[in-house]
């Protein structure tokens, strides 16, 4: 399990945006990249405690958890709390792969009424709230980073990167912010 307190945060307190948008850093979180086929998913859930969505483009939460849909048979996993997620998945009998990612990303808020059109300076997809409403996430690219767009709430999105590609995401969402 990744260590939360003794993690170097990338970009620590810094904060960025408009008069529109506020743009930070998300808390650490435990991440969990989850691989498996349909007869394993509930099997996971229960021992994850979350239902896995199988639903396109859809998450699902539960206190501090939340499981987002990447693919017919991929999961990205975030717990906020101080939850082991693998020892969760190591009681899992179905064939699955589970991969603690915590330390690999990272995580961004984009909030406020400019938030949209603030991710929309860099990424190609439709994140109106009629196509993309609160709990609607997808996996796609920021500029050119791969990222993981999660709504939170009709005004907030957590945008998921490599702890790699933070510096960029975060620069061009600031210079979006400004655009917005």
């Amino acid at each position: 399990m990744a260590d939360l307190a003794n993690r170097t945060l990338v970009l620590e307190g810094a904060r960025a945006g408009s008069a529109t948008v506020s743009i930070k850093m998300a808390a650490p979180a435990y991440r969990l990249s989850l691989r498996a086929k349909a007869d394993a998913v509930a099997e996971l859930s229960q021992a994850l405690d979350i239902s896995l969505p199988e639903t396109p483009k859809t998450s699902t939460t539960s206190a501090l958890r939340a499981a987002l849909w990447l693919g017919p048979d991929e999961w990205l996993v975030i717990d906020q709390g101080e939850s082991n997620l693998m020892d969760a998945c190591a009681t899992v009998s179905a064939p699955h792969s589970a991969t603690d990612v915590s330390h690999r990303n990272t995580a961004i808020t984009v909030s406020g009424t400019g938030a949209e059109a603030t991710l929309n300076t860099g990424c190609p997809q439709d994140l109106s709230l009629a196509v993309f409403p609160v709990g609607a996430c997808s996996r796609t690219v920021f500029g050119k980073a791969e990222v993981v767009i999660l709504r939170v709430a009709e005004d907030t999105f957590r945008v998921e990167c490599w702890r790699s590609f933070a510096d960029y995401v975060f620069g061009l969402l600031d210079e979006g912010a400004r655009d917005a």
